[in-house]
């Protein structure tokens, strides 16, 4: 532990509070009727992530693959349902499509960052691990959601187009091509906007963390680029991996368009 890093005690978590309850009292002022939502999701926050650090904390006494592996795939499961869900709720079989995905995406990156790059003692270490899936996993769930949804509402505003498009012998796939580029080029613009400005107008959250934690700026500096690069590619994996399975589903085995309600 860096005895230079000043903790934060359950008094300093209390008074971090009154940060809620100043947006709550700006809310009251100008009668935004946010004050419910702002006290509800600022309680929730609090909850949950004391409960996930306690978790994390049993998880790295234990320091064992099967714990650590247990916890990413809640997590994954977790992300996979929520992303479906900001998708389509219409479509069948959206789960296992967009679960295989993240999974898929997410563990090709960061085996390629733990076994190649980092290299700690163990493959397993929940230092390392928990925390890069954590952030991987996170956009990769945006990642999914964006362009999924993108693909679905664009198959159902150009229904006619598509069909035409079949009449004239084009297949499925190159029927939608246009569209999946759209929508995966769609979910990619949140992370280019973020590489464009890092450092400059904002800093990310790896880097302030291991900062405030004592780390040198230039080794967390390292750290940050090698997140915001595994997110790059998870990101247009898991939108590549999410849109292939999403239109598939609009067609049947004639390769005719199934309206969707």
């Amino acid at each position: 532990m860096n005895q230079d890093l000043i903790e934060l005690d359950w008094l300093d978590l209390g008074w971090t509070l009154g940060l809620i309850g100043l947006a709550i009292a700006l809310s009251l002022w100008q009668r935004l009727d946010l004050e419910g939502q702002l006290f509800i999701g600022g309680m929730r926050s609090l909850l949950q992530l004391l409960v996930v650090g306690y978790f994390i904390a049993l998880i790295f006494a234990i320091n064992h693959p099967l714990a650590v592996l247990g916890i990413l795939g809640v997590m994954s499961t977790i992300a996979a349902i929520a992303a479906k869900n900001r998708i389509s709720q219409q479509l069948k079989g959206l789960f296992p499509l967009v679960w295989s995905s993240i999974f898929v995406s997410t563990s090709l990156t960061i085996g390629y960052a733990i076994l190649l790059i980092i290299q700690p003692p163990d493959w397993y270490s929940p230092q390392y691990l928990i925390p890069l899936t954590g952030m991987v996993l996170g956009n990769a769930m945006n990642g999914a959601s964006l362009a999924g949804e993108r693909l679905v509402s664009l198959i159902q505003q150009n229904q006619r187009e598509v069909e035409t498009h079949l009449c004239l012998g084009a297949t499925c796939k190159q029927a939608i091509a246009t569209y999946q580029k759209i929508a995966i080029r769609a979910s990619l613009i949140p992370t280019l906007n973020r590489m464009m400005v890092v450092g400059i107008v904002s800093l990310p959250g790896m880097f302030t963390g291991q900062v405030l934690a004592g780390i040198d700026p230039l080794n967390a500096v390292s750290y940050q680029i090698l997140i915001l690069f595994m997110i790059v590619l998870t990101d247009l994996m898991t939108a590549i991996l999410v849109t292939e399975g999403v239109y598939r589903r609009f067609f049947n085995e004639k390769m005719q368009l199934i309206t969707q309600n």
